[in-house]
């Protein structure tokens, strides 16, 4: 490339490079590249000079070489595939007509922020500092797969693809001259994974707050070593994943808070060192899977605090040690699963004040410290076969809390029963304790054939299965009350007057009712009418059920202490 073969803006360039010097070709501080398209040839850089001047540019001694370049409209195909670039490379608020290759290459630094680019192809690209392309606008995909990045990656407020409608409303206007061809539109790339950062190192942090991807972003297997933040972000691929991040490792916290997704969010196996935060954001895939974090594991917290999902979410497997906190959230999912969190191993599952779930609820096998939800929380079909729990809150009624095992999918589930006695006697409430086990005795009860249930009806009135011993006792006195004043009323007649102790009408029905103890009335007399005689049967064979039942209660009480 000779010097006479330069136009007037890339003799500028060249000449500026060797100091590090900026050129600035923006006609306002804050002009942006969108219409770059229309930009003449006083600020039109060939991607050939520039792919010279980064290879075999000249050099100044004792002076930094530096690109520095501001608001160029870029013509041709700026390649560099495979190259070992030893400046850094600022390509501020530039309009690329065709795509970025720097497929292998070795760069320094590299900044393409608030530019537009068709696409950018850099895969396994290696950079000794920060990627950025903060604020850029990439019709195309962007490819880093592969990618080791020393320092941190910039994505702030970007927009990658396009819309599924078509372009967007920031796309260049069609100019005036027809001299001046427009770019050529990009192909829908909805479903494609048109941010690429699989298998990619970040040896910082990657920063894409506020950035919309319409598409997937992919960064499956990827490693950051740094916080990854996707706060205030758009990602938009409806009925398929928005983003892939199966096996992502990052080494911070994963912020996700005011996100907004339209797809599956898949983090699949993923491992964050710090906390996972989706507060205040919404998750749209209402046929499939809003959230895949099975197998997921966090290093402090989940918070999902105000969040709302139209899907199911898929936390089978995954392991919070701090909170899993769904506090004032929204969970729809009408008609399949609205949570599956199976084999959830976590501190703390809070639903303070969240709105009732619509959607199936499967914590099966799950181990909670912690369990807060209202009972008015929970949707019309639970599955909690296995669930453990040492405090479950806030306090509530035993029967208000019973209504919901009797909607668990698999029918009796004993388990459930137990936990829900040993948290309320964690707390020492044991009448709420004896209400679950009565209850839980009555659904048994159903599972029984006939002649069982029929015992079991008699246990049920006469002592509450033993967990109502007051009921035996109201028994006893009533029909200790019935035959006393009977037998005095009528006394029995004795059967041996001569060898009869006094008669005593409260001691016979004793004698009557008590098959063990006996105080030498029921052998001494007799009833002298049919009536009293079938009453005194009566109450021999009230006082053997009696007796049975009670002691059943008694060893069922016994047992379980």
């Amino acid at each position: 490339m000779e010097i006479d073969e330069l136009t007037p803006a890339e003799l500028r360039v060249w000449q500026a490079f060797p100091r590090g010097t900026e050129v600035n070709f923006r006609t306002t501080p804050d002009e942006e590249a969108t219409a770059g398209n229309t930009w003449g040839p006083e600020r039109t850089l060939r991607a050939e000079v520039l792919r010279t001047l980064l290879l075999n540019g000249p050099r100044t001694a004792g002076e930094t070489a530096v690109l520095k370049v501001a608001g160029a409209r870029i013509t041709g195909r700026l390649d560099l595939q495979y190259a070992a670039v030893d400046c850094p490379v600022h390509l501020w608020a530039c309009y690329f007509e065709e795509e970025v290759d720097l497929y292998g290459a070795q760069l320094r630094r590299l900044s393409l922020g608030v530019s537009v680019l068709p696409s950018l192809h850099a895969t396994a690209l290696r950079l000794d500092d920060s990627l950025r392309l903060t604020l850029c606008r990439v019709r195309g995909p962007v490819r880093l797969a592969g990618a080791r990045i020393t320092g941190a990656l910039f994505l702030d407020r970007a927009r990658i693809g396009e819309p599924a409608q078509g372009a967007d409303a920031t796309s260049a206007p069609l100019p005036d001259d027809a001299s001046v061809p427009p770019i050529p539109p990009v192909p829908n790339r909805r479903r494609e994974d048109v941010l690429q950062l699989n298998g990619a190192v970040i040896e910082d942090h990657l920063s894409a707050r506020g950035l919309t991807v319409h598409g997937t972003l992919r960064l499956y297997g990827a490693s950051i070593a740094g916080a990854l933040d996707l706060d205030e972000a758009q990602l938009n691929c409806p009925a398929g994943v928005a983003l892939r991040g199966a096996g992502l490792a990052v080494g911070s916290d994963l912020n996700a808070r005011y996100l907004t997704a339209n797809g599956e969010l898949c983090l699949k196996g993923a491992t964050i060192a710090g906390t996972l935060g989706l507060s205040d954001s919404r998750l749209d895939n209402p046929t499939d899977t809003t959230l895949h974090a099975s197998t997921l594991s966090v290093g402090a917290d989940l918070n999902a605090m105000r969040l709302v999902s139209n899907g199911r979410i898929n936390l089978r497997g995954a392991r919070i040690p701090g909170q899993l906190n769904f506090a004032y959230a929204t969970l729809s999912h009408p008609g399949g699963v609205a949570l599956r969190a199976s084999s959830l191993v976590a501190g703390e599952l809070w639903f303070r004040e969240a709105r009732p779930i619509q959607g199936m609820v499967s914590l099966r096998r799950s181990q909670l410290d912690l369990l807060h939800i209202a009972p008015e929380t929970w949707p019309d079909e639970v599955r909690l076969d296995g669930l453990t729990y040492t405090t479950l809150a806030p306090h509530e009624l035993a029967e208000r809390r019973l209504a919901l095992l009797r909607r668990d999918r698999d029918g009796h589930i004993p388990f459930s029963y137990e936990q829900l006695t040993a948290a309320y006697r964690r707390i020492g409430d044991d009448g709420a304790a004896r209400t679950v086990q009565l209850a839980k005795q009555r659904r048994h009860r159903a599972t029984l054939p006939p002649y069982a249930r029929l015992w079991g009806y008699v246990q049920d009135a006469t002592v509450g299965y033993g967990f109502r011993p007051v009921r035996a006792a109201s028994w006893l006195f009533s029909l200790l009350l019935i035959g006393t004043l009977a037998y005095t009323a009528e006394r029995p007649r004795a059967l041996k007057p001569d060898e009869a102790p006094p008669f005593n009408a409260l001691f016979y029905t004793l004698d009557l009712l008590l098959p063990i103890i006996g105080f030498g009335q029921e052998h001494a007399y007799t009833p002298t009418s049919t009536g009293l005689q079938s009453l005194a049967y009566a109450l021999i064979i009230t006082g053997w059920v009696l007796a049975t039942t009670i002691a059943a209660g008694v060893t069922r009480t016994i047992s379980r202490q």
